[in-house]
């Protein structure tokens, strides 16, 4: 089904529920080698028994060492980055599934809103005015849909942080008075104005918090380092191989190395060195063009790079922004779109700071950045391709992370890019996506190395990576294990099966771990297993593999963003879009055993309010408070609610969380969660 036709779908409540199916349409041919039903020659049932995978499993797959202590990384790596195995065991009452108006979190803790869409975040912002908006009070003003939350602490207890939030895209129907879904009237309701708002609620927010001597955290609005990031304002310088190419110059640009503004900016991650990495994901959604062929496709017949933009499912047309800015015309300029869909490095800490889209990290949907340390202190960072039948990455610094380093941009500026193939047997082999290696020469169309790294997806093609279901975040762990997101892919077919994406029509995603050779996130060889297999366990024919006591609260489907917490010990976070009445229970937070006889086990701790997704775990190195982001509340799926069932908008939505003010929308917002008393979450 095209976009046109997904558009004026009757069952499709909102514009991201249709940007949603319409990333169902695969934009690789699935070229990679057919594998057939390979899961039953790693596994058997009897050796599986619904994911619990004990200690001797282990040991026959990963081989003997796989159980021994790992060795630790530097010293000098952040808590984030030196998280070893969490053996510790969740202690919490698990929260019961539902789907209803606001959000829940388990007994004996606090959820609080801490920043919401529109709140202030300098002395000098006005207060928000829904009913009255504008760019210029945005641009001071957290911005909408709150993604990926990192937390920079200020001071050696970590009451004082920087909080690096975010801000995906804009729902205009739930945003602004009496306008409705506008992509079903080709954007006839938007103005300049209007536009204006939605560019600068993208891109991101870095706030100042304090946790007061009560345990309460709150917004510093005269914290100097506030500020806002977004594809309205913001100048970006842009490095790497890719950085100067004649691809990337523009009329406004001829020297190919500045671009104004981030967007679509999903999950990211945080440096050793204490930097922010912004991850461009559905770049090519933002991208107009006015040839449309009969059925709504774009008309590329006249564009040089026709081949590359439909690698890329690009232009997307998923806004108006090409009506009254050239740049996001790829028939007024063709070249903008080569300078979107990059990792982005911000420094929190100083707001005279010119952000940096680092070329040397490759373009395609980044879900998000999350860096760690080789043995040898080389900077390692791991990506997913977040579309159906896209890839696993990681890149590898060529120089080592400096102890007590303030600075360290350079480092993701020199390094080796891979690409993920995940073997029959278990092994993992990363595939250097270097030009002059095998294919990747100019009689196949990559005349440089920066041509490699624009075309990230037609090299990785060209390599034979393996297509995976929905790679989102990519999570690794101090002993060179990582933990790999797979969300959903109801478009793989029975042939498409492999070893590694096992369901054909896989509508609740799996959980990949990876063991890196020698427990060296650098090597280049690994093995892989599957952790667990989402779905009901109780329906057969779903093929669910969880741990046998994994309660009815406890399995989810459409895993989507995780974290570890200051044990070390995996949390997962879920995103269905419109597909939760397919399990009927709400988005939310998951605590995953990862090791020892519970291996597989999943408790619920907290849910979102009715159509929204829950993104961003971070926890305080302390353990004891963890940020939520809870995104578009009211819109995904409203038309399954009882009671409800219609589409979402901003005069009639399904919820007005989390003000339940009769005058306000819902908002997206950023929830702080502590423990009632004090303590360690879930300890």
């Amino acid at each position: 089904m095209d976009r046109h036709n997904l558009i004026h779908d009757r069952n499709v409540g909102n514009r991201s529920e249709a940007f949603e199916l319409y990333d169902d349409i695969p934009a690789t041919s699935v070229k990679s080698r057919t594998l057939g039903d390979l899961i039953e020659a790693r596994y058997s049932r009897r050796d599986t028994l619904r994911g619990l995978l004990g200690v001797s499993a282990m040991g026959a797959f990963f081989g003997s060492t796989a159980t021994l202590a790992p060795e630790p990384v530097s010293a000098s790596a952040t808590p984030d980055i030196a998280h070893q195995p969490g053996t510790k065991p969740f202690a919490f009452t698990e929260l019961e599934w539902g789907n209803d108006q606001t959000h829940h979190v388990a007994p004996g803790y606090r959820a609080e809103i801490l920043l919401r869409w529109g709140d202030p975040i300098t002395d000098q912002a006005p207060e928000f005015d829904v009913m009255n908006q504008s760019a210029h009070a945005q641009l001071q003003q957290f911005g909408y849909n709150n993604d990926f939350v990192g937390f920079l602490p200020l001071n050696p207890e970590a009451t004082r942080g920087l909080l690096c939030v975010n801000h995906e895209y804009t729902n205009e129907e739930v945003m602004f008075p009496r306008l409705g879904r506008q992509d079903k009237v080709d954007f006839a309701g938007m103005t300049a104005t209007l536009i204006e708002i939605e560019m600068a609620a993208h891109g991101g927010s870095v706030v100042e918090v304090e946790r007061d001597q009560t345990g309460n955290w709150a917004v510093n609005r005269e914290g100097r380092m506030n500020r806002r990031i977004s594809p309205l304002h913001s100048p970006i310088a842009i490095s790497g191989p890719a950085a100067g190419h004649p691809r990337l110059q523009t009329h406004a640009d001829p020297s190919g190395r500045s671009v104004i503004g981030t967007l679509n900016n999903c999950a990211g991650g945080m440096t050793p060195w204490g930097t922010w990495l912004m991850a461009e994901e559905n770049f090519h959604g933002y991208f107009w063009t006015d040839r449309l062929h009969p059925d709504g496709k774009p008309d590329l017949s006249h564009q040089s790079e026709a081949k590359q933009l439909r690698r890329y499912r690009a232009p997307g047309r998923w806004y108006g922004w090409g009506k009254f800015h050239d740049r996001f015309n790829i028939d007024k300029e063709p070249n903008e779109i080569n300078r979107f869909g990059w990792v982005v490095e911000v420094d929190p800490k100083d707001p005279n700071a010119e952000p940096v889209k680092h070329t040397a990290l490759g373009r395609f949907s980044h879900e998000g950045a999350e860096c760690t340390l080789s043995k040898e202190g080389h900077l390692v960072v791991y990506m997913g391709d977040d579309a159906r039948f896209e890839y696993l990455y990681k890149y590898v610094s060529a120089a080592r992370v400096t102890p007590g380093s303030k600075g360290s941009t350079a480092l993701l500026q020199d390094g080796t890019l891979f690409v993920a193939r995940l073997e029959e047997d278990g092994h993992l082999n990363w595939l250097p996506l270097t030009h002059g290696l095998g294919p990747l020469t100019a009689e196949n169309g990559f005349a440089s190395q920066a041509d490699v790294l624009i075309d990230t997806r037609l090299a990785a093609d060209a390599l034979g990576a393996t297509p995976m279901d929905r790679p989102e975040d990519v999570q690794p762990r101090g002993d060179g294990t990582v933990y790999v997101i797979l969300t959903n892919n109801s478009r793989r077919k029975a042939h498409q099966v492999d070893a590694a994406n096992p369901r054909a029509k896989s509508r609740f995603g799996h959980i990949i771990e990876v063991k890196e050779d020698q427990g060296d996130h650098a090597a280049q060889q690994g093995r892989w297993e599957i952790l667990i297999k989402c779905g009901d366990p109780s329906i057969a024919e779903v093929g669910a593999e969880w741990h046998p006591e994994t309660s009815e609260n406890g399995w989810f489907g459409s895993p989507d963003n995780c974290a570890f917490d200051a044990e070390g010990r995996l949390w997962v976070a879920t995103d269905q879009g419109s597909r939760w009445n397919k399990t009927g229970k709400s988005d939310g937070l998951y605590a995953i055993e990862t090791e020892g006889v519970k291996r597989g086990l999943s408790k619920l701790f907290f849910r979102c309010p009715v159509g929204g997704e829950l993104c961003g775990p971070c926890f305080t190195p302390d353990g004891e408070t963890l940020f939520l982001a809870v995104q578009h509340p009211g819109t995904d799926g409203t038309k399954s609610l009882k009671g409800f069932a219609r589409a979402s908008t901003f005069e009639d939505p399904a919820t007005r969380w989390p003000d339940f003010d009769p005058k306000m929308p819902p908002r997206p917002s950023i929830v702080v969660v502590t423990r009632e008393g004090g303590g360690k979450i879930a300890g």
